[in-house]
Protein backbone atom coordinates (compact mmCIF):
# COMPACT_ATOMS: atom_id res chain seq x y z
CA UNK A 1 0.00 0.00 0.00
CA UNK A 2 1.25 3.04 -0.75
CA UNK A 3 1.47 5.95 1.58
CA UNK A 4 -0.03 9.04 1.57
CA UNK A 5 0.87 11.51 -1.25
CA UNK A 6 1.59 14.95 -0.31
CA UNK A 7 -0.87 17.64 0.21
CA UNK A 8 -0.81 20.57 -3.12
CA UNK A 9 2.34 18.49 -4.61
CA UNK A 10 1.38 17.61 -8.39
CA UNK A 11 1.30 13.90 -9.27
CA UNK A 12 2.73 14.61 -12.98
CA UNK A 13 5.33 17.00 -13.42
CA UNK A 14 8.51 17.98 -15.74
CA UNK A 15 11.82 18.83 -13.83
CA UNK A 16 15.12 19.22 -15.18
CA UNK A 17 17.98 17.40 -13.75
CA UNK A 18 20.40 19.14 -11.77
CA UNK A 19 24.33 18.41 -10.93
CA UNK A 20 24.71 16.87 -14.58
CA UNK A 21 28.14 17.89 -14.81
CA UNK A 22 30.10 16.86 -11.74
CA UNK A 23 31.72 13.54 -11.09
CA UNK A 24 32.19 12.41 -14.99
CA UNK A 25 28.48 12.79 -15.29
CA UNK A 26 28.15 15.02 -18.51
CA UNK A 27 29.15 11.04 -20.04
CA UNK A 28 26.09 9.49 -18.71
CA UNK A 29 23.75 12.35 -20.93
CA UNK A 30 25.01 11.08 -24.11
CA UNK A 31 24.11 7.67 -23.28
CA UNK A 32 20.11 9.02 -22.65
CA UNK A 33 17.62 9.32 -25.26
CA UNK A 34 14.41 10.83 -25.38
CA UNK A 35 11.49 8.59 -24.35
CA UNK A 36 14.31 6.48 -22.37
CA UNK A 37 12.92 5.22 -18.85
CA UNK A 38 15.12 6.42 -16.32
CA UNK A 39 15.26 5.33 -12.05
CA UNK A 40 14.57 8.13 -9.16
CA UNK A 41 16.02 7.18 -6.11
CA UNK A 42 16.50 8.99 -2.61
CA UNK A 43 18.95 9.97 -0.79
CA UNK A 44 19.05 7.72 2.54
CA UNK A 45 16.55 8.66 5.43
CA UNK A 46 19.71 10.09 7.13
CA UNK A 47 20.33 13.16 5.08
CA UNK A 48 19.61 16.38 6.45
CA UNK A 49 18.31 18.21 3.03
CA UNK A 50 17.19 14.98 1.12
CA UNK A 51 17.70 14.87 -3.08
CA UNK A 52 16.06 12.35 -5.68
CA UNK A 53 18.88 11.27 -7.65
CA UNK A 54 18.39 10.60 -11.19
CA UNK A 55 19.95 7.14 -12.54
CA UNK A 56 20.47 5.17 -15.59
CA UNK A 57 18.68 1.74 -15.87
CA UNK A 58 22.20 0.55 -15.36
CA UNK A 59 21.93 2.12 -11.91
CA UNK A 60 24.71 4.96 -12.77
CA UNK A 61 23.99 8.70 -11.42
CA UNK A 62 23.29 11.46 -14.21
CA UNK A 63 21.82 14.27 -11.34
CA UNK A 64 19.25 15.28 -9.26
CA UNK A 65 16.17 16.72 -9.37
CA UNK A 66 15.73 20.53 -8.05
CA UNK A 67 15.90 20.47 -4.18
CA UNK A 68 12.38 22.25 -3.89
CA UNK A 69 11.16 18.60 -5.73
CA UNK A 70 13.59 16.83 -3.15
CA UNK A 71 11.93 18.15 0.16
CA UNK A 72 8.49 16.90 -0.48
CA UNK A 73 9.32 13.87 -2.80
CA UNK A 74 11.96 11.91 -1.14
CA UNK A 75 10.27 11.74 2.31
CA UNK A 76 7.56 10.13 0.18
CA UNK A 77 9.58 7.72 -1.32
CA UNK A 78 11.44 6.92 1.53
CA UNK A 79 8.04 5.60 2.95
CA UNK A 80 7.18 3.20 0.20
CA UNK A 81 5.70 6.17 -2.20
CA UNK A 82 6.72 5.10 -6.55
CA UNK A 83 7.82 7.53 -9.30
CA UNK A 84 8.71 7.35 -12.84
CA UNK A 85 10.94 9.32 -14.84
CA UNK A 86 11.17 9.39 -18.38
CA UNK A 87 13.40 11.97 -20.54
CA UNK A 88 11.79 14.56 -22.85
CA UNK A 89 14.51 16.36 -24.04
CA UNK A 90 18.32 15.77 -23.81
CA UNK A 91 20.97 18.99 -25.20
CA UNK A 92 24.28 19.19 -25.80
CA UNK A 93 27.31 21.20 -24.62
CA UNK A 94 25.63 24.40 -25.70
CA UNK A 95 22.77 24.77 -23.39
CA UNK A 96 23.43 25.60 -19.68
CA UNK A 97 24.26 21.84 -17.56
CA UNK A 98 21.08 22.71 -15.17
CA UNK A 99 18.42 22.49 -18.70
CA UNK A 100 20.52 19.49 -20.04
CA UNK A 101 18.23 16.96 -19.03
CA UNK A 102 14.16 17.37 -19.02
CA UNK A 103 12.06 14.61 -17.57
CA UNK A 104 8.30 14.20 -17.19
CA UNK A 105 7.98 12.07 -13.55
CA UNK A 106 4.82 10.35 -12.72
CA UNK A 107 3.59 9.09 -8.87
CA UNK A 108 0.92 6.48 -9.53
Amino acid sequence: MLPPFPSGQPRCFRATVHGTVFGGREVMLERIRAGDDLTLMPDPPVQEEPEVWVLLQSGEPVGHLPPEIGEWLAPWLLEGGRANARALRVSGRETPSWRRLLLEVSCP
